[in-house]
């Protein structure tokens, strides 16, 4: 049986929106609303990363807890490792749920969602898609496409590649990936001691340093992306959402 712990990295640098983590929605911190998707969700005590400490006492006033890291931190990845360590250096928490810092009206039951390819021991890491139904986002670049052949309408299947391409080719559906992760301990360990990847660099997703690693990624279907805030847009919009 496992044992899971949230960490949600978070960092004031944002080219669209700065010092977004604070960021006033419904009368709280930004970070502090998925503070609280993520204790909704269930799964295991869930702690911040920060890399500034005004992120760190926004949560602390919240009651929640924080752990301040380094901020010069190549990736999130790596800044979820170094909470980790310090929170749990004794390795009780087997599993590591990697949630974004601006997903603050994520339904608790797609972050539970992330954890159902763990159920498989000979998977290293689990993330999630969901189908693309707008014609757009199939070209368009931004939006990560997940190579995943799910067989006989299984909600779980291995992720064989991710691109900014349309890909794969041919009739059938495409998978919009999301950016959350479950992480066995001893594979994000491995992850963030592995160089990057020639794909990795060329596609700018992190995730192809594992697959170019040997490491196995599985991905669970959800209905819909979660909406995230990256804009000022975003913002009022995940406003409207929670003071609704």
């Amino acid at each position: 049986m496992s044992n899971p712990i949230v960490i949600i990295p978070a960092r004031m640098a944002s080219t669209r929106l700065p010092g977004k983590p604070l960021a006033d929605i419904a009368g709280l911190p930004m970070i502090v609303q998925v503070l609280n998707r993520a204790r909704e969700a269930d799964v295991g005590p869930v702690v911040v990363a920060c890399a500034e400490a005004e992120i760190r006492d926004a949560v602390q006033a919240a009651g929640g807890r924080a752990v301040l890291t380094d901020p010069n931190h190549p990736s999130g990845s790596d800044r979820i490792f170094e909470a980790l360590c310090a929170v749990d250096p004794d390795g009780r928490h087997d599993v590591l749920v990697n949630l974004q810092g601006d997903l603050p009206v994520i339904e608790p039951a797609v972050v539970r969602a992330a954890l159902a390819p763990l159920a498989d021991p000979a998977v290293d890491i689990a993330t999630l898609v969901a189908g693309i139904e707008d014609e757009d986002e199939k070209t368009n670049p931004n939006v990560v496409k997940a190579v995943v052949g799910f067989r006989d309408g299984a909600t779980v299947g291995r992720a064989l590649y991710f691109s900014r391409a349309t890909v794969p080719h041919g009739d059938g559906p495409l998978w919009h990936h999301i950016g959350i992760y479950a992480y066995r301990r001893g594979a994000l360990e491995r992850f963030i001691s592995l160089p990057p990847g020639v794909l990795e660099q060329r596609e700018k997703l992190e995730q192809l340093r594992a697959l170019e690693n040997g490491m196995r990624i599985d991905a669970a279907r959800v209905d819909t992306v979660p909406f995230g805030v990256d804009t000022p847009a975003d913002l009022e919009r995940a406003r409207r959402i929670l003071e609704a």
